[in-house]
């Protein structure tokens, strides 16, 4: 039976994806005014106000302070790069086949941890990731008459996202977490600001403060991510990543007037399917290593 500290963590995650799914709806709202790049740059603008304005009025200079630097300069990189596809992709398809699309990151996770972090992955898990990416297909339906170029910018946001989650494992007990929180909100700002250029548009006061809501929803948003993870385990609330779907469909319907159709429903479930088989056979690779341990010690 849940504890209710396990109750609580899922309820701030469930919240944390609540708040991120209306930027995302916010951020399709205005793209017909501004282009993607715009809305990213924005986004870190406000998020770097209140996160670096935060611990700036505590007076917590020293969290500047880091063992991994050129990894925590790095790391925002590709988080700019994820949601800079994910924003391209929302100009043109509906959110919640975006987001499904988006939801393939886990699966990228698996694939990209062979080469970079040196894991072996088994066949249990290459398979998850051959059918979440027919997921995809069942989506996007390539050659369809639904077919859109901003779909392959989902999947490089998707793609990004694991390289941005792969580097967040690498710092992992390397610094405090409100260390890598302000690297993210900092540099995040300074790598959107290097693209900003190509896709100026001198922004209105209104869209000043649009830039201020979703930069203050991100960072409510992260601050319930870290109170979620500090009161369950990454791998009960896993699972829980997939209530997304559930926020931006009725987001969808309520802003915009859409529904999934039969095709992002079957495909979106494929996916969530190949990624939940991926977090249960990482939870029973980790059980044998651990029990192997007990056994040898």
């Amino acid at each position: 039976m849940p504890t209710s500290q396990t109750t609580a963590g899922v309820l701030y995650l469930v919240a944390a994806l609540g708040l991120i799914s209306v930027i995302d709806t916010i951020c399709k709202f205005y793209t017909g005014e501004l282009h993607a790049v715009m809305l990213v740059w924005g986004y870190f603008v406000g998020f770097s106000v209140f996160v670096a304005g935060y611990f700036t009025a505590r007076g917590q200079f020293f969290l500047l302070r880091t063992n991994r630097p050129v990894l925590q300069c790095m790391r925002p990189g590709f988080l700019v790069l994820s949601i800079s596809g994910l924003f391209v992709s929302l100009t043109y398809l509906p959110i919640a086949e975006a987001t499904a699309i988006g939801f393939t990151g886990p699966l990228f996770i698996t694939a990209l941890s062979v080469p970079l972090l040196g894991e072996r992955v088994g066949w249990h898990r290459w398979l998850a990731v051959i059918v979440g990416l027919a997921g995809i297909l069942v989506i996007v339906r390539p050659g369809g008459a639904v077919w859109h170029w901003s779909a392959a910018m989902a999947l490089l946001g998707a793609v990004s996202f694991a390289l941005f989650q792969l580097l967040t494992r690498r710092l992992a007990g390397q610094d405090r977490n409100q260390t890598t929180l302000l690297y993210t909100s900092i540099c995040g700002m300074l790598w959107a600001s290097l693209f900003v250029p190509f896709f100026w548009t001198t922004p209105t006061a209104g869209h000043l403060l649009i830039y201020l809501t979703i930069g203050a929803m991100g960072a409510g948003a992260h601050f319930f991510i870290i109170l979620a993870f500090s009161k369950a385990q990454a791998s009960l609330l896993a699972p829980f990543n997939y209530s997304k779907l559930i926020w931006v469909t009725i987001l969808g319907y309520l802003v915009f007037d859409d529904l999934p159709g039969a095709g992002t429903l079957i495909g979106s479930t494929i996916i969530a399917a190949a990624g939940l088989y991926v977090l249960y056979r990482e939870g029973q690779c980790s059980a044998v290593a651990i029990e192997g341990s007990g056994t040898s010690s």
